[in-house]
């Protein structure tokens, strides 16, 4: 998605600047970004007589544009704007987005006109939203480092929610989150827990809202903030096979059990919820540039 023109480059940290400890030594965070998870920006709008669709959809872009017949692309953003409205869950992330980022908003509105006319039986709105923010991460998600303490903060508590109720489902469904999967078993799951997206994609619209605004510089995370979170995982009883796993990329041989792979990376948030502050919102910070990344 391209940026608005009110954006500053400023927002933007280029690659040349990014800390040396990239995504290979971060897999859950590039995990949770394919969500989302966790991972969200997208809504549609239905060209048809009679009374508006309850979510505030934009246009997007003319059907000519599209390379669509404008009949087909009128029957999708009819059929997109009646899957969205089945889920009341996701109204205040699309309303936001479209109020925030309207352009992101009209740009994802084509790219859900292309997967309906793929394959109408196969939409759903957590599938949607699953798309919305995937796409206003990679947009945007970078300058979401330089939000407040606040909004940045509630992204890792809400990846830890959900990393909480997958637990509780199905170990492997949580596995897959963290390593980035989004099957069909994550969306089953996701349909039936629609709080737990919503707040994760609310989350991520706010800090990246919040960011934008603020531009708050906290630096790279240092040595010594790396190995605070080491040893706080040290302290949560992971042992150094878990360890690699979550910060080196290491591939546990033979493969770590779902239910204990999953428990790691639930550690994994706790232990940096629990670092000083400065040291905890410069890794998160990190993060969510890593999440962006991905």
């Amino acid at each position: 998605m391209a940026d608005d023109p009110q954006d500053q480059s400023d927002d933007v940290t280029s690659e040349a600047d990014a800390d040396p400890r990239d995504a290979a030594r971060w897999p859950y965070w590039a995990g949770a970004a394919a969500l989302a998870a966790v991972a969200i920006g997208a809504v549609a709008y239905a060209l048809r007589p009679g009374p508006p669709p309850p979510l505030p959809l934009p246009q997007g872009s003319a059907p000519a544009a599209l390379g669509r017949d404008p009949a087909q692309v009128a029957k999708a953003r009819a059929g997109i704007a009646e899957t969205l409205a089945s889920a009341p869950e996701y109204t205040m992330f699309f309303r936001a987005l479209a109020e925030r980022f309207p352009a992101d908003a009209g740009q994802t509105a084509d790219a859900l006109v292309d997967r309906w006319l793929a394959d109408p039986a196969a939409a759903s709105p957590d599938r949607y939203l699953s798309d919305a923010l995937r796409g206003l991460r990679q947009a945007r998600g970078v300058v979401a480092a330089k939000a407040e303490a606040a909004p940045l903060t509630r992204i890792f508590d809400a990846q830890l929610a959900m990393l909480d109720g997958l637990r509780a489902a199905d170990p492997r469904i949580c596995v897959d989150f963290l390593y980035g999967g989004a099957a069909d078993a994550f969306f089953d799951f996701a349909a039936k827990n629609r709080p737990l997206l919503a707040a994760m994609a609310e989350a991520g619209l706010n800090a990246i809202a919040d960011g934008q605004a603020k531009k708050v510089d906290r630096g790279p995370p240092t040595d010594a903030d790396f190995k605070a979170l080491e040893s706080a995982l040290a302290a949560a009883g992971l042992g150094k096979i878990e360890i690699d796993a979550l910060l080196d990329g290491k591939a546990p041989d033979p493969p770590l059990p779902d239910d204990k792979m999953c428990d790691a990376g639930r550690a994994y948030l706790k232990a940096l919820k629990s670092l000083p502050e400065d040291a905890r919102l410069r890794l998160y910070g990190l993060a969510v540039e890593l999440m962006a990344r991905s």
